[in-house]
């Protein structure tokens, strides 16, 4: 009978797969699992689960128990293979993407999947032999002031100084679908790569009297969300500063419209309107997450050029009031990291995170229940339990941390005994996912005042419209 238990169960898990509640279907299939382990379909069903949730790391795992049962399993390598691709793993994925090949001939999903790695690979290899440790800016030799606009351009001027007028044609002509002219895309960049550079790698902020902030989490290119967040919210003003705390692009398909709407504000209101660095604010995640291929098919090379420049210049934290420490990712693999640490962190030694180090860390690790550390989940960095974030926050005299990063339902959540609190600012994650919007206001006294939003209806252009052929399957 526990097989047929077990089945009933994995019945019940693509069930919920169907309507799109990953977390459920991933906790039936576990069901299914404790109940019966042998077999390989438990987990690959498992592993698509944990795709859609990006637990990665996760994905892989169960694809090697299922190929531990059956060695012949064409899934299980599938799903393997596409969990790699998602990590930029991509000499193992290929390795599986072969095997898919070999096992299936005539898949000619797997063919272009496998081409496409393979691609990746080699475009990677060129990228890394070219590669000059100091290479002159991508804006050297850019005559932006003597740029002509280009005639269809029928916006409003932009001179030496941002102004809310230019901004809010700027912001109807996107809600249009219409681009910016190259020469202000230029200028924005610029200018604000030229005020993030002379920021710290923790920017400390206080809220007065007659003033607040909002903080934001993942706005990953739902442009039409960010416009919701603004209705919502309050435009930026003088008295009302915003965070944005990373993962502006990628993803959804109008990162540049994110990306161009936050930078002039941020132009605007220099001190007031802040940014810290995401995962997604990074060179091997835009080639593969469709921010590099929008640049190019909206504006032109140079402009992602530009925009990763400013991206590797962002700060990775924001201290708010000594109370609450800002990050994108999480907290750290040594429990002797101090807020002081952070200040020290030079972020111009390495304009990418890489795969270890406190930046990979600050920007990819996630909370666990478990106390202690563990594994990540996503293959990348390492999660950490509610007694970690309750040293951290005692030995630094925090009230918590806020983090995003993670798709949470309800938008926001409450962990680690209220030290650990997660915001995501992306409703209808990549239009399949349900979930809640969220951001935070903090005003003079420091409470932590919650609003959750719905998705908004958008022009029908699918998310990662720009993204790398290889990752089309996941969505």
């Amino acid at each position: 009978m526990t097989k047929e238990e077990a089945t009933e169960l994995k019945n019940k898990g693509n069930e919920a797969f169907k309507k799109q509640d990953w977390p459920a279907a991933v906790d039936f299939y576990t069901q299914a699992i404790e109940k019966y382990d042998q077999e390989p379909s438990f987990f690959t069903n498992r592993a698509q689960a944990n795709i859609k949730l990006e637990a990665y790391g996760s994905a892989i795992i169960d694809a090697d128990k299922a190929i531990e049962i059956d060695q012949n399993n064409v899934k299980a390598y599938y799903r393997r293979a596409t969990a790699n691709t998602a990590i930029l793993h991509h000499r193992e994925a290929l390795r599986d993407w072969k095997l898919v090949v070999k096992k299936a001939p005539s898949d000619a999903t797997a063919k272009l999947r496998m081409a496409e790695c393979d691609k990746v690979l080699k475009r990677d290899a060129f990228l890394k032999a070219i590669e000059v440790e100091d290479a002159p800016s991508a804006a050297e030799g850019l005559d932006v002031e003597h740029m002509a606009l280009e005639s269809s351009y029928d916006g409003v001027q932009l001179g030496a100084e941002m102004t809310q007028e230019f901004i809010d044609d700027m912001i109807q002509r996107f809600k249009d679908g219409k681009k910016l002219a190259k020469k202000y895309v230029f200028k924005i960049i610029i200018a604000v790569l030229e005020l993030v550079k002379k920021e710290p790698t923790m920017v400390e902020v206080d809220v007065d009297a007659g003033h607040e902030i909002t903080v934001c989490g993942d706005t990953h290119g739902q442009f039409f969300d960010l416009m919701e967040i603004f209705r919502l919210a309050g435009s930026p003003a003088d008295k009302h500063l915003f965070l944005f705390n990373g993962d502006f692009v990628d993803r959804g398909s109008w990162s540049t419209e994110v990306a161009l709407t936050l930078y002039a504000y941020k132009w605007l209101y220099p001190d007031k309107f802040l940014l810290n660095r995401g995962n997604h604010e990074t060179d091997d995640m835009n080639r593969m997450y469709g921010f590099e291929g929008e640049c190019r098919a909206k504006y032109t090379e140079r402009v992602f050029k530009l925009f990763s420049e400013s991206f590797s210049a962002l700060p990775l934290a924001t201290l708010i009031g000594k109370k609450y420490f800002v990050l994108h990712g999480g907290l750290f693999s040594d429990d002797k990291i101090s807020l002081d640490d952070i200040r020290k962190l030079d972020r111009f030694k390495q304009r990418q995170p890489g795969q270890s180090g406190l930046m990979m860390e600050m920007l990819w690790t996630d909370p666990q229940t478990l106390p202690g550390r563990g594994p990540s989940k996503r293959g990348v960095g390492l999660q950490f339990g509610p007694d970690v974030t309750k040293r951290f926050c005692e030995a630094n005299g925090l009230e918590a941390i806020i983090r995003s990063h993670e798709v949470r339902m309800e938008g926001y959540e409450v962990e680690h005994d209220g030290r650990c609190i997660t915001v995501f600012s992306a409703p209808h994650y990549c239009d399949s996912t349900g979930n809640k919007g969220a951001f935070i206001k903090i005003g003079p006294e420091y409470k932590l005042n919650y609003t959750q939003f719905d998705a908004v209806p958008h022009p029908n252009i699918k998310p990662m419209a720009y993204a790398s052929n290889g990752l089309m399957g996941m969505m």
